[in-house]
């Protein structure tokens, strides 16, 4: 069985989409800032080797370093670097209850606890480096 093409083959229908579509529906706009913090997490790995090469070449480069760091759009690029750290940290503590499955004497550990277990690692990790800094 051949399919015939003729010269008036009909169109299908595509409406039109508006480039912003995502922005319209919370969960939506959720994916897509989570997408979008990925850039800053790499932004935020160039900055620690850029600081580590910085130190490793001495004073004056370390010098060269925090006068550049101490730019105002430097400082606006790392402000909202730590706000989609977090976002992105705070997303996929929410995520890893669907990422990974737990079995504890035969039944399965429930969400919450998977979840709560992320947040309460992150507040001790994050309490040890505090220690370790302000100390």
């Amino acid at each position: 069985m051949s399919v015939r093409y003729t010269e008036f083959h009909p169109r299908w229908y595509r409406p039109r989409m508006p480039v912003f579509w995502w922005a319209g529906r919370r969960s939506y706009l959720i994916f897509v800032l989570r997408e979008l913090s990925s850039v800053f997490t790499a932004w935020s790995v160039v900055f620690l080797l850029l600081l580590v090469h910085a130190v490793s070449q001495g004073g004056k480069q370390y010098r060269q370093f925090l006068d550049l760091s101490s730019n105002p759009w430097m400082l606006a690029l790392n402000v909202i670097t730590i706000g989609f750290l977090v976002f992105h940290a705070i997303t996929w503590f929410n995520l890893a209850p669907q990422a990974m499955v737990v079995h504890l004497r035969g039944k399965r550990v429930p969400r919450s606890v998977i979840t709560y277990a992320h947040y309460a690692g992150w507040a001790l990790l994050s309490a040890l480096v505090a220690w370790l800094i302000l100390r």
